[in-house]
């Protein structure tokens, strides 16, 4: 079982640093950027028929098509349609929902779940959105050019798991004790189930949303049993990323074996102050770990336990 820290109000941050919540809001929205501009382009270019090449030459190849062939033509789509948004109002609304309910889950569960919640979730979604369309009669010939984009099976993931883990968890306490996070992903739920059934083919996007909100339940409920699905997503992220640091930085403190290697180094060797860390500190996370095991560890005693090592 993972040590929650329920004690803790969040704290809904911008900036502040291993924020994979905010990494994840800066790459939908540079995409964003991206394909707005293309669109102006061929607008201003092309003029009337610009929007329908802009969407046949660039949007075709980033959203996921319900057509089996198509899409096998096209994995890559699988991944792209969770980053790719051209409508004002659905990247606005879609980022608002994911830093609030990505902020939810980084504070109760750390920065570790979001990346790979956030694909899962998604990755799922769509896959239930390609079996709705072809599953459901009649839906498949209505709409025989459906595809799909858009962030919302990733952030129903993320609603779904941070309120499995934690229903009652409060923020604005100002308001009678706080407002519990369940009625703000009921809220969520309700506008999502509006949208969708108020579009053509809205029971596919249901079925997608359903596929979501799937993922992010077993996801939590599995880390809260202590099996981290994300566990290998993350020590290979972190181990691209640190490619090219020094030999020292290459260790990754949130990977079992890693931690394993840097506490038996310290307990091979008599405890000393090494920079800022002293003897007493280190004792009090080495207890911590023999108590409730390496998932206890908050990204600052993670960040210690490295430090430590180094030398």
């Amino acid at each position: 079982m993972h040590a929650l820290e329920k004690e803790k109000m969040p704290r809904l941050s911008l900036g502040e640093g291993r924020n994979m919540v905010t990494q994840l809001v800066v790459v939908n929205l540079t995409i964003f950027i991206f394909l707005l501009f293309a669109k102006v382009i061929y607008t201003m270019e092309i003029g009337k028929e610009g929007d329908a090449l802009f969407y046949k030459n660039i949007l075709n190849w980033l959203r996921m098509p319900a057509d089996p062939a198509r899409l096998l033509a096209r994995p890559w789509t699988l991944l792209s349609s969770l980053f790719t948004h051209v409508e004002v109002l659905q990247i606005f609304t879609n980022m608002v929902w994911l830093w609030c309910f990505g902020t939810f889950l980084q504070h109760i569960a750390g920065y570790q779940r979001i990346l790979p919640m956030y694909l899962f979730g998604g990755l799922t979604g769509n896959i239930f959105y390609l079996l709705g369309v072809q599953a459901i009669p009649g839906l498949h010939t209505l709409l025989p050019d459906a595809a799909v984009m858009g962030s919302s099976p990733g952030i129903m993931a993320m609603a779904a798991g941070a309120t499995l883990i934690s229903p009652r968890y409060r923020i604005f306490p100002l308001l009678g004790g706080g407002l519990p996070l369940w009625i703000i992903t009921l809220v969520y739920v309700g506008l999502s189930v509006g949208t969708s059934i108020s579009s053509p083919g809205g029971i596919a996007y249901l079925v997608q949303l359903s596929g979501g909100a799937l993922a992010g339940l077993m996801f939590m409920y599995s880390w809260k049993k202590g099996h981290d699905w994300g566990a290998g997503f993350n020590h290979l992220l972190f181990k691209l990323t640190h490619a090219f640091h020094p030999a020292s930085q290459q260790i990754d403190p949130n990977h079992p074996k890693s931690a394993a290697k840097i506490i038996a180094r310290l307990e091979s060797q008599p405890f000393r102050k090494i920079g800022q860390v002293p003897e007493q500190r280190l004792n009090e996370i080495l207890d911590k770990i023999n108590e409730m095991g390496l998932d206890s560890l908050s990204p600052e005693e993670r960040e210690t336990l490295l430090r430590a090592s180094d030398n």
